[in-house]
């Protein structure tokens, strides 16, 4: 399986807050991230891509 526990903090701060879980699908937009879990929950947030770690099975997303 392929999914990732999706993070995010608000700008400027250092603690991550567990966002999204068991995502499979996160498309990037200019000032917003829409990703999907395998549960069929979907978020929409203004966010930026901070990192990936898809061996750790992680993204990190930073509010904008």
């Amino acid at each position: 399986m392929c999914e990732a526990n999706v993070y995010i903090k608000n700008k400027g701060e250092e603690e991550y807050e567990l966002l999204l879980e068991a995502v499979d699908k996160l498309v990037p937009g200019e000032d917003e991230v829409v990703m999907e879990s395998i549960f069929g929950e979907r978020k929409i947030v203004k966010a930026r891509i901070e990192n990936l770690s898809l061996v750790d099975h992680k993204i990190h997303l930073e509010r904008i």
